[in-house]
């Protein structure tokens, strides 16, 4: 199970994200959110990170060349995109891209692009809030859409019930921000401990019943 600890705004936290076994980390280039943080902050933390972590930057606006300025000014892997971009973004990146559907009900799939995108993260629909809203949606619906290429189940997702969504999506990986935190950017190292040993747990738990 694939985990990835999002609106990280300092190297402490991404550090402790990645001893404790988080695969991926995500900053937010937005400049509305509460998590936001600059290119030049994002190009230091990465430079400390160890190998082998893959990094996200998230964007809600923006064109080819503000994107391909997070990839090369920071060493950005992936980019994580918040609502409608043009469609030559989504194909001229798609190997870089993880689409978001903001997930109200089940016709909220009907909204999935064309793009051969990496993967689809599945995040509560909040007319305001750019993820990070501590609220989670129906899970049967992320379950419904696999059927579209790999999901990463974000939105309300907590050391407490990541196993039992988990359970009952079988996602490719999970994506939290708000459930380990202790304020908006600033996470709390035990919260995410748990969080990132309760997800690698339900892998673990199949595997030794098989």
């Amino acid at each position: 199970m694939k985990v990835k600890i999002c609106g990280l705004t300092n190297l402490e936290d991404a550090l402790a994200a990645v001893e404790f076994g988080a695969d991926a980390v995500g900053f937010i280039f937005v400049p509305e959110s509460p998590r936001y943080i600059s290119f030049e902050d994002v190009s230091e933390i990465i430079s400390k990170l160890p190998p082998f972590v893959t990094t996200v930057g998230v964007f809600r606006s923006g064109g080819e060349r503000e994107l391909q300025s997070a990839i090369d000014q920071c060493a950005i892997d992936l980019i994580q995109l918040y609502g409608a971009f043009p469609q030559e973004i989504s194909f001229d990146f798609s190997r870089r891209i993880i689409q978001v559907i903001r997930v109200q009900d089940e016709r909220s799939l009907d909204v999935v692009p064309p793009a051969p995108v990496r993967a689809f993260l599945l995040d509560t629909y909040q007319e305001e809030a750019l993820g990070g809203s501590g609220v989670a949606f129906d899970w049967n619906v992320a379950a419904k859409a696999k059927r579209f290429g790999k999901i990463i189940l974000a939105g309300g997702l907590t050391p407490e019930n990541v196993q039992t969504a988990i359970e009952k999506v079988r996602p490719y990986g999970v994506d939290v921000s708000s459930g380990v935190e202790m304020r908006p950017g600033k996470k709390d190292h035990l919260k995410l401990k748990q969080f990132i040993k309760a997800a690698k747990a339900v892998e673990e738990m199949h595997a030794s019943s098989e």
